[in-house]
């Protein structure tokens, strides 16, 4: 989908309506916290390329103990509303205090698409 036709649909849709979706892979490391898995080439050329020189094949980004939270709550079910009533319902201590956790759940979810760790069901699905 293009840029123009993704950011209608995003302007046009309540931000708290917004269903995210995880696009990427992850995985929890020892301490709980989740490494999202970043693929590091993208073309299969350079994919094949870098295997004789074994170097990994993912960029692990390490999110902190609120981000893991919040990323291990998006299921695609939830929209950003349910999202941030959940986490506040589980920790409310992670968003303190909870008339900022809208805004911080939101920025940082916007912080996730824009790299594009993250989608909205509503973009996937025109």
């Amino acid at each position: 989908m293009k840029y123009l036709e993704r950011r209608k649909i995003l302007k046009s849709t309540n931000s708290l309506d917004l269903i995210p979706v995880r696009v990427l892979e992850h995985q929890v490391n020892e301490q709980g916290k989740v490494d999202v898995l970043v693929p590091r080439f993208k073309s299969a050329y350079w994919k094949r390329a870098m295997e004789t020189k074994k170097r990994e094949e993912h960029i692990y980004i390490h999110l902190d103990e609120t981000g893991s939270l919040i990323w291990m709550l998006i299921d695609g079910q939830l929209n950003v509303e349910q999202l941030i009533s959940a986490m506040l319902a589980e920790h409310p201590e992670k968003l303190h205090p909870p008339e900022e956790a809208e805004k911080r759940v939101s920025q940082f979810l916007s912080l996730l698409y824009q790299e594009r760790y993250i989608s909205f069901r509503q973009i996937m699905d025109k």
